[in-house]
Formats: C-alpha cells, sequence, structure tokens
C-alpha cells in the first residue's frame, strides 16, 4: 500500500512530552489553559489546538506496584476514513485524501457540515471543533514538511525512537520486527493499525490499559448505524423537496 505512516513503538516511549510540544511549536497552536485534574496528563485532552497528547494510565502491575502506560495519541489518518464518508453529502471537498501521502486533511469546507456529526463518525474520538465558528481540527501529519522531504515534528523530536515515519510498507515492517522484539520482555504486546490506518502502535500489554480508543473493533470506512440513517434521512428529504417541485411544475 502507498502513502506513509507512523510506527509508534509505546515501549520505548518515556512520555517526555517533546512530541506534543514539537507539534505545538510547527504549527503555531496557543498553550492550552489547563489546571491540575488528578493526573500527569496535560491537558486533559485534545482539542482544536491540541493535536497531539501523551495520554498517561496507571495500573497496578503483578509485583503490587504502579506501571505507568503511554500513549501519543493522534489522528490515525485511517485509509478508507469514516469522517470523509460521512461529509461527502453535506460538506463536499470538507475531507480531502492527500495524494502524496495519504494524509487524511481538513478544509475549510467542512464548516458546512455540522461539528457533531464528524465527531461523531470518528471512531477514535480525534475531530475537535472551534468554538463559535465552525471550523474543526485535528493532525494533519505535518505534509508541509513532509512535501519537502522532512519528518513531521513530532517524529524529529522524538529522544528515544517511538516515534517513526516512512513509507507505510517500510513502516508496517518496522512495526512486525519491532512487535518480535518486545515479545520477550512483554509477552502480551500487540501491534493496532495494519490493516486499515496509517499510524501503528506497539503496546506492550492490552490496548484498554492505554486509552479507550487505543484500539476500536469498528473498521475504518465502514459507517455506523446511527451515520447511515442520517444519511438516508437527508435523501429522503431531498427527494421529498424535489417531489414537490415537480407537483408545482405540474399543477
Amino acid at each position: 500500500m502507498s502513502g506513509k505512516a507512523f510506527f509508534i513503538d509505546t515501549t520505548v516511549c518515556t512520555a517526555c512530552r517533546g512530541c506534543q510540544i514539537a507539534c505545538k511549536q510547527w504549527n503555531q497552536l496557543p498553550a492550552t489553559k489547563t489546571y491540575n485534574w488528578g493526573s500527569m496528563q496535560n491537558p486533559k485532552d485534545l482539542s482544536f489546538d491540541t493535536y497531539k497528547l501523551v495520554r498517561f494510565q496507571e495500573h497496578m502491575g503483578s509485583n503490587n506496584k504502579p506501571v505507568w502506560y503511554f500513549f501519543p495519541d493522534q489522528c490515525r489518518h485511517c485509509v478508507e476514513p469514516p469522517c470523509k464518508e460521512a461529509s461527502e453529502d453535506d460538506a463536499p471537498g470538507g475531507i480531502i485524501i492527500d495524494s502524496q501521502t495519504g494524509a487524511v486533511l481538513y478544509t475549510d469546507k467542512l464548516k458546512k457540515m455540522k461539528a457533531a456529526d464528524v465527531i461523531e463518525s470518528c471512531p477514535f474520538n480525534i475531530p475537535k471543533a472551534q468554538k463559535g465558528t465552525g471550523y474543526m481540527s485535528k493532525c494533519n501529519m505535518c505534509v508541509d514538511r513532509v512535501h519537502n522531504g522532512l519528518l513531521p515534528a513530532c517524529v524529529k523530536t522524538c529522544p528515544t525512537g517511538a516515534m517513526n515515519f516512512g513509507d507505510r510498507d517500510k513502516m508496517a515492517a518496522l512495526a512486525k520486527k519491532g512487535l518480535a522484539a518486545a515479545k520477550s520482555r512483554f509477552p502480551k504486546a500487540t501491534l493496532t493499525g495494519l490493516e486499515d490506518l496509517r499510524v501503528f502502535y506497539l503496546l506492550a500489554a492490552e490496548p484498554k490499559k492505554y486509552y479507550t480508543y487505543a484500539k476500536v473493533d469498528v473498521l475504518p470506512g465502514v459507517m455506523d448505524r446511527k451515520m447511515a440513517m442520517k444519511k438516508i434521512g437527508r435523501s429522503l428529504k431531498d427527494l421529498s423537496k424535489e417531489w414537490q417541485i415537480i407537483n408545482k411544475l405540474a399543477s
């Protein structure tokens, strides 16, 4: 499969949050106003101004000592993005796929669609809206850097090698090699995203220990029932309007 992909090895992530800061700096995003909410994770969630977030989860280990699980969260850049499929009726051109990298990109045309519908279409809970404007944002794979032969800012700044980026096939091979090496230390290690995403995670334990949306069973590109019903409803409304026009012309 062509295009680019990230490989994120959480087994060597130290939660330094260098990737999180580099993303802010490169994209010229303002600091997010935050507070102490009882976790080392800061800020609490992704937002319109925060594309990348290192999530912290603490669980008790087998030796009755706490174990940290770090998860650098970002858009997965689905190969068949459900957000794009959901937007095609209300906001054509609102979500596009970069031909060179496969990055899923939001445009100003997405304002025509309700933010709630965009958010609901994403199985990973990634898209965020700007209050009062209708604009939406998320990770853009640093396509401006990649098109000029540079690595995404988050990958460039990572000091441990947790963040990797390159041709999708090469990243998939690197991820499989990483999994094989990790199995000796982490018997429950697993990979996510190889089939249908452009972000692969190597996890040392069950995905649920990292984050609710670390791995989801809903396949990207397949609309959930609620979104499908909305599309059907819109189609019926359009058909009803057309019949009204025909009846007026015929009378």
